[in-house]
């Protein structure tokens, strides 16, 4: 009874969310809320698809900028070949994100600690380098992109981007739940504590590793599908910034990644105040701010938000608040 009304609530509240950003695009004339919103409903889905790997599994990741860039530049390509719709742009990106997660997988997620996270810096590189000299997409150039005609009910592009995205972060804590209190979710916490212990007692750890790596990979790359509609451009350098890893990771320690919520909790701080200083000091100072944030939690909070909200709201590492 008490897992039904937890799951009643969180549904409730996932559409008393999805209704109120609906009915915010229909009222709101100003469109700065929508860019900026954007961007921290992006570092939701980011932060929330990170911890699947990097949380749950502890398989620290600095590849997500590889598999953001790899989102953005299929559906520049998938729209510059046959003008596809954005959702169709989002889900191929998705495919791709995973089969790219399966691949990744297969060859890194046999290595552990410093030596995995160094595997996926050199993923991010690798794929940067072949994108650069795609003629294609732009190669190094860049590319422009001309958006099409917005769709109802929508009389902005961007306030429908930032519907799209809001949809994508919903979708992105939804799975990231779903894993927490499956027994995918207890076997990669089993493997985080200690993995050859897990293997002795059965859990098949490698599997579950390449399915958080293929959910993590796909997720990140479906985030990363609308960037190109969102800029009205793509380029190498930008799509693959190192900041989008630096930005994920970051949220997600800050936030804590022993719950679903935690990554939420840490995306809307830091990118809510990487918001305010960009328009009250300058963008410039984010990379600082989020630098003393995480030390200062590193040091004061190791286990995040979640870490000093738990004794009052009882957050189970494995269940529902």
């Amino acid at each position: 009874m008490n897992k039904r009304s937890h799951s009643i609530a969180f549904w409730a509240g996932v559409a008393v969310f999805l209704i109120a950003v609906l009915t915010m695009t229909q009222i709101v004339r100003n469109e700065y809320p929508f860019f900026a919103g954007y961007v921290i409903l992006q570092f939701i889905a980011l932060a929330v698809a990170w911890s699947i790997l990097g949380g749950y599994a502890g398989y620290v990741n600095f590849g997500t900028n590889a598999f953001f860039g790899v989102g953005v530049y299929t559906a520049v390509a998938l729209f510059k070949a046959t003008g596809a719709p954005l959702m169709l742009q989002i889900a191929a990106g998705a495919v791709v994100g995973m089969t790219l997660g399966f691949g990744v997988g297969l060859l890194t997620l046999r290595m552990r600690g410093i030596f995995f996270s160094i595997a996926t810096i050199a993923l991010a590189i690798i794929i940067e380098t072949f994108v650069m000299n795609w003629r294609f997409v732009g190669g190094a150039a860049g590319i422009q992109i001309q958006r099409p005609p917005v769709m109802a009910p929508f009389d902005s592009y961007v306030k429908m981007l930032f519907f799209v995205q809001a949809l994508l972060a919903v979708t992105a804590v939804s799975i990231a739940r779903y894993i927490q209190n499956s027994r995918i979710g207890r076997g990669l916490q089993a493997l985080r504590d200690d993995e050859l212990a897990a293997e002795c007692t059965g859990v098949p750890t490698l599997k579950l590793k390449l399915v958080a790596c293929m959910i993590s990979g796909g997720l990140i790359s479906a985030a990363g599908a609308p960037a190109a509609m969102y800029l009205q451009y793509a380029d190498p350098s930008s799509a693959f910034n190192l900041s989008y890893s630096v930005s994920a990771l970051a949220m997600a320690l800050i936030g804590g990644t022993a719950h679903w919520i935690g990554p939420v909790l840490g995306a809307i701080l830091l990118g809510s105040t990487q918001q305010l200083l960009a328009v009250t000091i300058s963008s410039e100072v984010n990379v600082l701010v989020l630098g003393i944030m995480l030390v200062l939690f590193v040091v004061g909070a190791p286990k995040g938000i979640i870490g000093l909200l738990r004794p009052r709201y009882r957050l189970r590492a494995g269940g529902k608040p």
